[in-house]
Order: structure tokens, then C-alpha cells, then sequence
């Protein structure tokens, strides 16, 4: 369209040219980008916005947050910012009531609207156009991916081409919705984490830096979680050395130590087999196969075992089905009851605390990784975290201590 502007590449910080290219290019719809204070990716999205709509004149956009009084001294000053960082300010026209901002020579808009009545999306229409690009500003503040996708989908129609950010400091607690759904891969998901570290530090001045360093310095959770955007979890979480992402096959066919383990399930519980191998040298859990389902026979369940299992390696079951071991052994797998004994599951969970890193592939097992990740103390009546390990929701867990045992009874002995 001819228009000059000031070059993006002295506005956006380097973390950003990659991302940048993938939102030029198409290649993506949903972009989650995360970070902590000073990330400037708030400033990113906002310039991206602008600049989108200047080069394609079917463009508008929606900008969001849960509640609509914050909008105003929010995202509808940093839309603006960004105007006027581009400097193209005397092309804009910015309104007050309603909150929106119009690009003169085409009519098109930005709106913004506070997401308290998402119903009131559907009444959202474009004079020429469409909306293509929305962001969600602050998303952990919406209440989950049913409202996200009820907004959505009043909101993607009559393009072809949609672009939709989602703004965030990463919850502390892993459990919170945001920081499941980040985990949940799609193709259509491009997921970016960036920090103050990665920008220039003049645009953020000495004192944010010193600030940053002394908090580091007095209180090192507070600063991995607002600075460096980190999920820091909770008091109540089991399993702090979980790392989630994808285990490639090169990866595991280098693996020399694998073992397979199962924990009964039928009606209520499912049934959950798992594969993982053991990096003994660097204390390593790879978690990379899984069958997980409920209302399996144990003649269904051995076929889909025998996929997997094409070699018969060693399965370690609960001890507690004894009749379902022997008639899987009669099918011809070589599966052998879990020892126990008392404390069995403290210990193995333990264990599995104590490793180094509990690698899990999302995409490959995500119902492990669920699992894992949302495991977490219950509480006593006074607020206090009770002592024992809670027997629920941790069938993917039972079954890798049963195919752990034995590595676990090495490290007893010792």
C-alpha cells in the first residue's frame, strides 16, 4: 500500500523476528505468546496488529480483555503506542465511546471489548471486511478454552486467513488452565516465551535492570516467576522435575534401557500401560508410549499391547489382578506381578522425585503428562498438606513404578 512507517526491526526485540516472519508467512492461526514483566510481547502484538491492518485492507480487529473497564488504560493505550511508534498517528483516528480506533483512509477498525457477556461478541459486524485479527490480552483471566472458543467462534467468519494472539504471564500454578492448555499441541498453535533479558536494555531503563537484580538476588522463586516467566507451582505439587516435549524417534532408538509397566483399570479407572527407558548415568525418566482407556478387555487390551510390544519384552502389572496376569500370560506376554510390599507407593514416588528430570512426550502420551503434571497434595481440614500421597488420578504413575520397581529396589539396597 506505499505507506512509510518506521522499520519494525528497531521497534521488536530479535526474540521476535522469528515469530514475526511465521505471522507474515501465514503459517500459523493461534499464537500464545508468554513471558514475565518487561518481555515487551504486549508491544510485539500490538505493532503486529497496526502493521497488518495497514497492508491488508479487508483486515479489522478485536482486542480483548476479560473485564471491559480495564480496557481504556490498557491495550487501547498500546494499540495506540504503537500507532505512534509507527509513526502514523495523523492516519488514525481514535474514539472514546465506544473504545475504537479507525484507519482513516479505509474505515477499518479496531474495537475493543471487555468479554463479561461473551454473548455479546455475536453482535460484532464488520462495514467492510472482516475480523481477522483478535487478541486476548491478560488470557489467564478469562475462565477457560470454552469461553476462548465461544468468542472464537462468533468472532472467525467470512475470512480466510485469521490471526488470533493470546497475551500472558505464565499462572504459578501448573494446574491453572492456561498453562495446560499451552501444553496441548495443535498445528495451528505457535507458542512463544520471551523475557526482559531478550530486550534491548535501554528501552526498559537501568532501574527496571536493577530492580529485576536485586529480586533475583532476595527472593528467587518470586523473580523465576514474574521475571523470567516460569511456572514455579505449588506447595501441593508432587512432581516438580516434569519437562514436557516431544521425544523424538531418533531419541528413541538410541534408548537401552527400557521397561513397560500396567496398572488394571476397567469400568471406573482405566486401564493405563505405559513405556518409558532410564537414563541411569544422568537419573533421566523418558516417557514416550501409552494406552490409556477405560472398558478394555484384557483380550482388546493385549492386541494393542502387542503393537507396541512386538519384541515381548518384560510388562511389570499390578500384583492385584492376579488372574489378569495369568491370562495375559496365556495370550504370550511376558508379564510379571509388581512386588509391592509396604510403603511401596511412597517410596516409588519418592523416587521418581528424586530423578534429575521426568521427561514426557505431550503429544505421544497426554494423558500422562496430565497426570503428572496435575498430581498434588490434598489438604487437611486446618489448610495444612496431608502427609500421604493421594490414590487418585495417578494410573499412568502406578504403572511407572511398577515398571520401575527394579531399579528402585537397586537404589534401596544401596
Amino acid at each position: 500500500m506505499g505507506e512509510e512507517y518506521v522499520p519494525l526491526s528497531q521497534l521488536i526485540g530479535n526474540k521476535f523476528y522469528e515469530i514475526h516472519n511465521d505471522i507474515c508467512y501465514g503459517k500459523h492461526t493461534h499464537y500464545w505468546l508468554k513471558g514475565g514483566r518487561g518481555s515487551t510481547k504486549s508491544s510485539f502484538v500490538s505493532l503486529e496488529i497496526v502493521l497488518g491492518m495497514m497492508a491488508d485492507e479487508t483486515a479489522n480487529a478485536v482486542v480483548l480483555r476479560k473485564v471491559g473497564m480495564y480496557l481504556r488504560d490498557s491495550v487501547f493505550e498500546q494499540i495506540w503506542w504503537a500507532i505512534c511508534m509507527l509513526g502514523v498517528e495523523e492516519k488514525w483516528e481514535r474514539k472514546i465511546a465506544p473504545l475504537e480506533i479507525t484507519y482513516k483512509t479505509t474505515k477499518q477498525k479496531i474495537l475493543f471489548r471487555g468479554a463479561d457477556n461473551p454473548k455479546k461478541m455475536k453482535s460484532i459486524k464488520c462495514k467492510k471486511g472482516y475480523v481477522k485479527y483478535i487478541w486476548y490480552e491478560e488470557i489467564d483471566e478469562f475462565l477457560g478454552m470454552k469461553e476462548i472458543r465461544s468468542i472464537n467462534q462468533s468472532l472467525m467468519r467470512g475470512g480466510k486467513r485469521f490471526c488470533v494472539f493470546y497475551t500472558y504471564n505464565p499462572p504459578k500454578n501448573q494446574n491453572n488452565w492456561v498453562n495446560k492448555e499451552c501444553i496441548q499441541q495443535r498445528e495451528d498453535k505457535y507458542i512463544h516465551h520471551s523475557t526482559y533479558l531478550d530486550v534491548p536494555k535501554q528501552w526498559l531503563g537501568e532501574p527496571f535492570f536493577l530492580e529485576a537484580e536485586h529480586i533475583q538476588k532476595t527472593q528467587p522463586e518470586v523473580y523465576r516467576h514474574e521475571y523470567l516467566g516460569e511456572v514455579t507451582g505449588t506447595e501441593g505439587v508432587v512432581f516438580q522435575n516434569i519437562t514436557l516435549r516431544k521425544i523424538t524417534q531418533e531419541e528413541i532408538q538410541t534408548f537401552d534401557c527400557v521397561a513397560r509397566g500396567l496398572d488394571w483399570g476397567y469400568a471406573i479407572d482405566p486401564l493405563h500401560y505405559t513405556v518409558n527407558h532410564y537414563d541411569k548415568t544422568r537419573k533421566r525418566l523418558y516417557i514416550y508410549f501409552e494406552i490409556q482407556q477405560r472398558g478394555l478387555s484384557n483380550r482388546k487390551a493385549y492386541e494393542m499391547i502387542k503393537q507396541e510390544n512386538n519384541k515381548n519384552g518384560v510388562i511389570v502389572a499390578d500384583s492385584a489382578e492376579p488372574k489378569s496376569i495369568a491370562e495375559m500370560q496365556e495370550y504370550g506376554l511376558r508379564m510379571i506381578p509388581a512386588k509391592k510390599g509396604p510403603d511401596s507407593v511412597s517410596y516409588g514416588i519418592k523416587w521418581l522425585q528424586s530423578l534429575e528430570e521426568i521427561i514426557i512426550d505431550p503429544e505421544r502420551c497426554p494423558k500422562t503428562a496430565k497426570e503428572f503434571i496435575e498430581y498434588e497434595l490434598e489438604k487437611e481440614n486446618d489448610g495444612s498438606w496431608k502427609a500421604k500421597f493421594p490414590d487418585k488420578q495417578n494410573h499412568s504413575i502406578d504403572a511407572v513404578r511398577y515398571a520401575r520397581e527394579q531399579d528402585m529396589r537397586i537404589v534401596r539396597v544401596v
